[in-house]
């Protein structure tokens, strides 16, 4: 059984600066995927496309269709991505990625939480190979998410 994947980080930003950083397209663009293209709203649907932000070496654009499940602004974003072509992702046949942020000093404490692979119908093999990548994916992108959130605050403060 594969675990969910879970990082918790302390972003020196105030929890609207980060809030924008993960929901807003052209945010995400800055520090996960290359390109976003997401209807920010439950139910909603989009792309995320990686070519050379990708956590490992890709030889052409890989995108991920994504659908929003929850949009509580400032503390919750989810999104079901890794469902097959043409259904429609639900527990069971996706992964559920949560973001959860709350308020810490002058920061955010951001939890990342990537849970559903074991109940994914691919094999034992596709599923270890899929965290792995995905516990090496997040270490990479949330401290690019550190360092982009940071020094926006940073630039509104001057």
């Amino acid at each position: 059984m594969i675990p969910s994947i879970e990082r918790e980080i302390l972003i020196e930003a105030p929890v609207e600066v980060v809030w924008g950083a993960v929901t807003e397209p052209g945010q995400i663009s800055s520090w996960f995927a290359n390109a976003a293209d997401i209807d920010v709203r439950e139910g909603g649907k989009g792309t995320l496309t990686w070519t050379d932000r990708a956590a490992k070496a890709v030889t052409e654009p890989a995108t991920a269709e994504i659908t929003v499940v929850a949009v509580e602004p400032p503390r919750l974003f989810s999104f079901r991505w890794a469902y097959p072509n043409g259904t429609e992702p639900r527990e069971g046949n996706s992964v559920l990625v949560e973001f959860t942020l709350a308020p810490e000093g002058s920061g955010t404490r951001l939890r990342v939480t990537e849970a559903g692979v074991s109940d994914l119908d691919w094999s034992e093999e596709d599923k270890a190979s899929y965290a792995q990548e995905h516990i090496h994916g997040w270490s990479k992108h949330l401290a690019d998410l550190v360092a982009y959130a940071s020094a926006k605050d940073q630039a509104a403060v001057r």
